[in-house]
């Protein structure tokens, strides 16, 4: 990478990731210690590892990423079929264990669906910039998005699935979709809610819903995560209660405090001080994303970005809503902070194309 290209890296975005890879880190060395810290060692190392996956990502050329892209898309749909015939975990069939590491490819596959998508949606604009709005172009887009949704709904991972939507859905607005079709959308989406609810959700995604409306109708049973994750936000109060302290993270009260519910972990013990910091963070991280997408030097740049960032933002979102009582429960994790190496890598790849984009834009937009 040339020096000019490195002064043009939006270098604001790798530091506040790392920031947020450090609070999560004092988090899980704080959340694990009944195990001896054993997730904690294990994010350390995912750590060093999704950093030398960013560089990679960073250095190569995203043109050539894009060029790779379809080849890499075709193995991850092999991929998310082969691990529906694998062992259930937590209910769900989306891990390879591969002994020292559980590969999840959904994870993984959102960079290469999101970069085939934006290469599809330039090969469509070449055509001309009302070519998106043709019914047979967006069925096209549907369908690459379409495939790897339904696999990963069918291991249930219907956060995921969502995540990947959100994403496109953000990306084909980007790229100059007809109005219309937004409000259809809408239309369809609002109509559609009840007869998904009655007639398609397995029971254990409706009493997600169920319990987020009421919670306290099971107590001890399917409410009970999301009461316990309340209560530990609130009892920490403005500085919280100080690491290994927490009441609900160190008795055992909330589960999965590593990856679903770290959030309340940082409440709890860190308090309102530092988790309102971690918001403001994903916010800096989440703006600074869209201006990459803003000053990209081309189109493809432009959506990768727009995609990626919407990658970010409904895991934030969804995350942090979902730990407050906000949104249903759907075992997402927060970007940077919950415990995973999948999420990890995936995560830090995307900043890694992120500061890629950056490094060849031009930063100054001139209004005429």
């Amino acid at each position: 990478m040339r020096k000019r290209e490195l002064k043009n890296v939006e270098w604001t975005i790798l530091i506040v990731a790392v920031i947020l890879c450090v609070i999560g880190l004092v988090a899980l060395f704080s959340a694990t210690q009944e195990t001896e810290h054993a997730d904690f060692n294990k994010q350390c190392i995912w750590f060093v590892v999704s950093l030398v996956i960013m560089v990679g990502a960073m250095l190569v050329d995203y043109e050539i990423l894009i060029k790779i892209s379809p080849v890499i898309y075709g193995m991850f749909i092999i991929l998310l079929i082969g691990v529906l015939f694998t062992p259930e975990i937590n209910g769900a069939t989306s891990w390879f264990d591969i002994g020292f590491f559980s590969f999840q490819p959904g994870e993984f596959a959102k960079i290469f669906v999101i970069l085939f998508l934006a290469l599809a949606i330039n090969k469509i604009q070449e055509r001309g910039k009302q070519e998106i709005n043709r019914p047979t172009r967006l069925l096209a887009l549907i369908a690459i998005l379409g495939v790897p949704v339904l696999l990963i709904i069918k291991q249930p991972d219907f956060g995921t699935a969502a995540a990947y939507i959100v994403a496109a859905a953000l990306m084909i607005i980007a790229a100059g979709i007809d109005k219309r079709y937004i409000i259809a959308t809408i239309i369809l989406v609002a109509v559609s809610i009840p007869l998904i609810y009655n007639f398609i959700l397995p029971d254990h995604a409706k009493q997600r819903i169920d319990i987020f409306l009421n919670p306290e109708a099971d107590p001890r049973g399917a409410g009970y995560n999301i009461i316990q994750s309340k209560l530990a936000i609130g009892a920490g109060g403005l500085t919280g209660m100080g690491l290994l302290k927490g009441n609900q993270t160190q008795l055992g009260y909330l589960y999965p405090k590593t990856t679903d519910f770290i959030f309340a972990v940082v409440g709890e013990e860190m308090g309102f001080i530092i988790a309102g910091t971690v918001i403001i963070l994903y916010v800096l991280l989440i703006t600074k994303s869209l201006y990459v997408a803003k000053t990209a030097k081309d189109e493809l740049g432009s959506l990768i970005a727009t995609g990626i960032t919407g990658i970010f933002l409904f895991h934030v979102v969804e995350n942090i809503g979902m730990v407050m009582g906000l949104l249903p429960i759907t075992g997402v994790p927060l970007p940077f902070i919950s415990y995973g190496g999948s999420s990890l890598m995936t995560n830090f790849m995307l900043i890694g194309i992120i500061l890629n984009i950056s490094s060849k834009r031009q930063k100054t937009i001139f209004v005429k």
